[in-house]
């Protein structure tokens, strides 16, 4: 006797053994029993969640001659004769498309059944017919002999004409439940006395992405092997990733051991692991994280509101993967950004030690005199000087002893003039150009500098000219260390792209603060001149000059897009 696989030998024979869509078998086995049933019917669904098997139910179920509740009784002579009954008619739309194939049928429904109460088509990946095919359809779908039933089915439901649509009823098949898959699979191994592990079955489960006829054909593949089945077999032949590898990649993260997790993602990538299938495995484990978080049981050092930025970062990586780069340097990036230079209480808990800020003379004593300028301007002189003393305290506290032992090699760099400096020729085009250039360059890093990629992993373009690019964190501490070592970032990005740039990293409460600064200067026609980053002291009359006010709002949106000037 010839072996019959799975997915043939347990595909349904009534609407009771299709599983997963529990309302739309309600729906068919109403439209059979009560005598409603439609001329036309789609159904639309990924694949193998039951469309073709239910398809064929429905139209066994239509000629039965003793159907009990909507079902087909598979007993009568029609039931029995179905595979050879001559008014059954299966079309492959893939391989029959033309037009030629839906003459043959319009020229055939005119014909009543020779051996059944209806003639049924079924036309099988409806979507792939030509527009002429469509076309030529079109009357007959909507206007058929009563002895005649069309049933579509498409798993791209994008793809076929509303005027198609708008002629048949239809039916949604929605991707089988893991839950069901897996109460499915353990059936069908006790049938067919195949020994696995349970987790061996979830893990096809999860992998099938809620599609019975791959699950059933993984089981097929797997079950050739002698033995038991196990879970390490499953991840083996179809490229998984364990629960044990995730648990490990999520505490490299923890310990803030960007090596280890450089690694191991690289070990999941090389075993041929789907990313999508990874990060719906690693989103799963994180989602027990959270709840073990809430519930105070958790065995990692991790925060809620960690877990809950490492999700949605994860699902919009997933969301947004270019084909034309390497998804899992995408995903590495993403998780990097979870581990923080130092200990490991820097990296995720709130009660950070606070950490000084380094502010140079010549960056203080520019922004007194320039704050002062710009209060005159403003009529609120004093609430920017205290601006300035706040900017000239930290300084002082720079100045201690301490503070000069803890920067030792460290760079200070002039942001408050960078940025100035950025603003003379910003514009959004160039804003547009780092940006759409920033992965590639942190995936030039990966190879080259770990420790800056780590910096680097959150961070977003803010403003952009030809000479100077500002880039910002949302973590404060991070965008001091970026500063820190912006003498490496800078000599990387000019290996990388040939184009000598000066850098500067800007919290979100000195960048809310300059693009205020920037609005004031447009509305006061006020444009900014270069100035030397070196410059002991700078007045606004020296650095900045008049600009016409029909120039202003189109100044404002070059550089921050859609940013308007009130």
């Amino acid at each position: 006797m010839n072996y019959k696989v799975l997915y043939r030998k347990y595909r349904p024979n009534d609407f009771d053994n299709v599983v997963g869509q529990d309302y739309t078998v309600a729906m068919l086995k109403n439209a059979i029993s009560s005598g409603k049933h439609a001329h036309a019917y789609i159904f639309t669904g990924p694949r193998g969640t039951g469309k073709t098997s239910s398809a064929k139910i429905f139209a066994k179920a239509l000629n039965c001659e003793n159907s009990h509740d909507g079902n087909p009784c598979n007993e009568c002579a029609s039931c029995l004769s179905f595979k050879e009954n001559p008014d059954i008619i299966e079309i492959d739309a893939a391989s029959n498309r033309g037009v030629d194939q839906i003459r043959d049928i319009i020229n055939t429904v005119q014909l009543v059944p020779s051996e059944s109460k209806y003639k049924v088509y079924i036309i099988d990946e409806v979507h792939m017919l030509t527009k002429e095919a469509f076309n030529a359809l079109l009357l007959t779908l909507e206007e058929p002999p009563a002895h005649v039933v069309f049933i579509l089915a498409t798993t791209d439901i994008q793809k076929v004409p509303i005027t198609i649509l708008s002629r048949c009823q239809r039916f949604d098949f929605k991707p089988v439940n893991k839950e069901a898959l897996i109460n499915r699979l353990k059936y069908v191994c006790e049938e067919e006395k195949i020994k696995i592990d349970d987790d061996a079955v979830e893990e096809i489960a999860l992998i099938s992405a809620g599609g019975m006829r791959d699950a059933l054909g993984m089981l097929d593949q797997l079950s050739n092997e002698d033995g038991n089945i196990s879970l390490e077999m499953v991840s083996s032949y179809f490229g998984s990733v364990s629960v044990k590898r995730i648990d490990e990649l999520l505490t490299s993260i923890d310990n803030n051991n960007p090596d280890e997790l450089i690694s191991i993602l690289g070990n999941i990538k090389e075993s041929g692991t789907n990313y999508s299938v990874f990060i719906e495995k690693l989103i799963g484990e994180l989602r027990k994280i959270a709840i073990d978080i809430k519930s105070g049981r958790s065995s990692y050092n991790f925060y809620y509101d960690d877990i809950y930025n490492m999700v949605f970062d994860l699902n919009e990586c997933l969301s947004n993967i270019n084909l034309n780069v390497d998804p899992y340097v995408l995903i590495e990036i993403v998780l990097l950004k979870y581990i923080k230079l130092g200990n490991n209480s820097a990296a995720f808990k709130d009660e950070v030690e606070p950490v000084k800020i380094e502010v140079s003379k010549s960056s203080s004593k520019s922004k007194k005199v320039e704050s002062e300028d710009l209060g005159n301007n403003l009529g609120n002189k004093n609430s920017l000087k205290d601006e300035s003393s706040e900017v000239i305290q930290s300084n002082n506290e720079a100045d201690t002893e301490d503070t000069k032992k803890d920067v030792g090699n460290k760079i200070s760099i002039n942001v408050d003039a960078r940025i100035n400096n950025c603003f003379v020729e910003a514009s959004k085009d160039m804003k547009h150009k780092v940006s759409d250039s920033w992965v590639e360059f942190m995936n030039y890093l990966m190879s080259k500098d770990r420790n800056l990629i780590s910096l680097l992993a959150d961070t977003s373009i803010l403003a952009a000219s030809s000479t100077y690019v500002l880039i910002q964190s949302k973590i404060d501490t991070t965008n001091e260390l970026i500063n820190d070592s912006i003498n490496e970032l800078e000599k990387r990005y000019l290996d990388f792209s040939g184009n000598k740039v000066n850098f500067a990293a800007v919290n979100v409460d000195l960048w809310q603060k300059e693009t205020e600064k920037y609005r004031f200067n447009l509305k006061n026609k006020i444009k900014y001149n270069y100035i030397d980053e070196t410059m002991e002291e700078s007045t606004n009359k020296d650095n900045q000059h008049s600009v016409d006010s029909s120039d202003i709002e189109d100044l404002a949106k070059d550089v921050f897009g859609t940013f308007e000037v009130e």
